[in-house]
Parts: structure tokens; C-alpha cells; sequence
């Protein structure tokens, strides 16, 4: 257990950030959360106390100000309602950088398959080349070329996952579009080629794997990335397919995610143009490569499937509890 270290988490009522500030807290780390409307943000937060500090990401002295005496700066920030990307998520991970400098502190960041282009599938290595092909995903390449830079002035970790499902979700494939939040499950969607590969990432297990790197931080070089595998499902349906047998309903239907209307909105829909974009994520077998994690670790924090969506259905409020 950690007594003494300060962690300050960037995103903590995201889906992500608040996983990791969840176990972090449970480890025994001081967390601080940084959050525009802290009032908000506490009516919001499902967890242990934490250390709210009031401020934006977007401005560097308020990212510094909460990163004093932190040891781990979490960068889990994304631009709200997942718009104007280009003119905020660059900004914000300076701020970061800028903060973990000043403080000393050790910069962890989550990252995407936005990243990769189909050159680099069915199965992605750390050292695969960054080729996106759309706008999101150059942004987040740019991300972690200023990450790589940055490390050699402060230590970076970046832990690669899939779409990520689990209790506290929030935006997502599995809790916007698989399934949907706050009613029985009476049928499930499902976005991808039925029998194309898709590696999703059980939120608490990931947050787990960033916690067992952080305690071990001092053995990791000062720009460290790895691959989390996660629940790799070899035809991407069975994700929708184990969702129904864990509801209950094995009968229900499997039906298809409405792409020719994402398609028909995206000329007036920023959201819709920045998930079409994303489709071929969809289209393909994309799996990340794990071993160099496991090899470090001994292994990944891995949580049965049933046991993990059942967690994730009720979180979500589409099961009662027993």
C-alpha cells in the first residue's frame, strides 16, 4: 500500500480516469482531481473521497497549481462532448506536460487504436508504425510524438487498450451504442463485421494494469509504452453474444449499428462525422500485442468475461443487482 504518494488525475469523471482514481485511492494514493465544476464533478463521482482541485486543462497554471507534490500526473482529458479535438486535446496535454515538468512528476497516459492505420493489423506491437487515417487519430499520434519528446525532460508511461466497457463506462461503443443505459437489455447492437476480431478493454482490469506499473515505475526507462490485450474476442459479435446469454436473454436480437444513418447526419454532426471516421476499426481483426506487458508484469489483470460484463450491465443499470 502507498501512504505518502499524490496523484493528480485529469479526467477523473471520465470513464478511464475514474477507474484509475478508484484504485489508486484503494492503494493508498492521496488523489487529486482537477475538474472545471467541482460541485458538478462530487454530485458525479461514484467512489472514495477524493482531493478536488478547482481549475481547467486548458490552463497550464491551473494544471500546475493542482500537480505540486504529485508523483503521477494522469492525463485522462478529452475535449467535451468529444468535439473541436483539434483545437483542444493538443492544448490540454501541453498543460500537462508543462505541469509534470514542474512538479517532477511521472506523465501516465491512455492510448487508443486511433492511432494505427490496417498496415499494422490483424495484430499491433508497441513498435508499430503511428499511420492514421483520420483527423482524431493524427491528433492522438501528434499526442504521443509530444509525449516520446517530453520524455526526456520527464518520464512517460502510455498504456494502449481497446474500446473500453465496464460500471462506470460513460462515453462509449459499449455504453452508447452495444447497449443502451438505463433499461433492461431487449436487444444489443453491435458496430463491427460479426466475424472480424475486436479487443475491448475491461475498464477495472486496465486500471489495475496502470497501478501495477506505476508501483514499479522506478524499473520502467523514461519513455515506456505498452499494449493491453484485454478481452480479446476472435469474432467481435461474441462480445453482443455473451451480453445476452449474462442478461438473461440469449434469444434476443443481434442487430446491426445504424452506419447508413451515422452516414446521412455526419455532413451537420461533428459526432457522427468523428465515428464514421472510426468505422474501419470496425471492419477489420485489431488486436494489440501484449507481450511485452505481460512479460514485465507476469501477467495482465484479466477478469472473466461474464463476470465482467454482468458488473458492467448493472453499473449501467441494465440489470438489478442480486
Amino acid at each position: 500500500m502507498n501512504t505518502e504518494s499524490v496523484a493528480l488525475v485529469i479526467g477523473a469523471t471520465g470513464g478511464i480516469g475514474g477507474e484509475v482514481a478508484r484504485t489508486l485511492a484503494a492503494r493508498g494514493w492521496t488523489v487529486r482531481a482537477l475538474a472545471r465544476d467541482v460541485g458538478a464533478a462530487q454530485k458525479r463521482w461514484r467512489g472514495p473521497p477524493l482531493d478536488w482541485r478547482q481549475g481547467d486543462a486548458m490552463n497550464p497554471s491551473d494544471v500546475s497549481e493542482a500537480a505540486e507534490g504529485a508523483s503521477i500526473v494522469f492525463h485522462g482529458a478529452n475535449p467535451p462532448g468529444y468535439r473541436n479535438w483539434a483545437g483542444l486535446a493538443l492544448p490540454m496535454l501541453d498543460s500537462t506536460i508543462a505541469a509534470a515538468r514542474a512538479a517532477g512528476a511521472r506523465i501516465v497516459f491512455p492510448g487508443t487504436l486511433y492511432n494505427y492505420g490496417p498496415d499494422t493489423f490483424p495484430l499491433i506491437a508497441e513498435t508499430a508504425a503511428q499511420r492514421p487515417l483520420t483527423r482524431k487519430g493524427r491528433i492522438r499520434a501528434e499526442m504521443e510524438r509530444r509525449l516520446e519528446g517530453a520524455s526526456k525532460t520527464v518520464p512517460v508511461l502510455i498504456v494502449r487498450a481497446g474500446d473500453f466497457f465496464g460500471p462506470s463506462v460513460g462515453n462509449s461503443w459499449f455504453g452508447q451504442g452495444i447497449v443502451k443505459p438505463g433499461r433492461p437489455v431487449t436487444a444489443v447492437t453491435y458496430p463491427g463485421g460479426p466475424d472480424a476480431g475486436h479487443a475491448f478493454a475491461y475498464l477495472p482490469d486496465l486500471a489495475e494494469t496502470f497501478a501495477a506499473l506505476i508501483d514499479r515505475a522506478d524499473e520502467l526507462p523514461a519513455f515506456a509504452r505498452f499494449h493491453f490485450a484485454g478481452h480479446d474476442f476472435a469474432r467481435g459479435i461474441e462480445i453482443a453474444e455473451r451480453v445476452r446469454v449474462v442478461a438473461g436473454r440469449p434469444d434476443l436480437p443481434i442487430r446491426r449499428f445504424p452506419w447508413w444513418a451515422v452516414t446521412l447526419a455526419s455532413p451537420v454532426v461533428e459526432k457522427f462525422r468523428e465515428l464514421l471516421e472510426m468505422r474501419y476499426l470496425w471492419r477489420e481483426t485489431v488486436r494489440l500485442d501484449n507481450r511485452s506487458l505481460v512479460a514485465f508484469l507476469g501477467r495482465e489483470p484479466h477478469t472473466e468475461t461474464d463476470e465482467a460484463l454482468r458488473a458492467t450491465l448493472m453499473g449501467l443499470g441494465c440489470l438489478a443487482s442480486t
